[in-house]
């Protein structure tokens, strides 16, 4: 069965760096999006950033030059590089995997797929 697993978070203070990582297994196609979310307490889920199988990126407002979302498809791997982290970006993140669409269309409507990960908690303290 698909599964997807996340490492990689952690506790840092405001202005530090985590990098997160995503392994896939099993994940029938060979052609796919992959996007990091996150949500906060009492806040709905967000879409983060997004990676097709072209290597085309598209990031939330709130991240763009901070984030970096990469991947290694020999791999089956899925990365997001965060960097001068604040209080804010405190959440649990979650990968996602899902049909190949533009990662455009992710950051605004979404991610079609049933897969996701367990989620790792980030959390930044000032």
């Amino acid at each position: 069965r698909v599964q997807l697993v996340e490492s990689g978070g952690g506790s840092v203070q405001s202005g530090g760096s985590l990098r997160l990582s995503c392994t896939t297994h099993e994940y029938p196609y060979n052609t796919y999006t992959m996007a990091w979310f996150r949500q906060a307490p009492g806040k709905e889920r967000e879409a983060v950033a997004a990676i097709d199988s072209d290597g085309a990126t598209s990031y939330a407002d709130f991240v763009k030059g901070r984030f970096t979302i990469s991947r290694d498809n020999a791999q089956n791997s899925l990365y997001l590089q965060m960097s001068s982290l604040q209080p804010e970006d405190s959440a649990i993140y979650s990968c996602a995997i899902g049909t190949n669409q533009k990662p455009h269309v992710v950051l605004t409507t979404g991610l079609r797929t049933d897969y996701w990960g367990q989620g790792t908690q980030v959390s930044v303290s000032s």
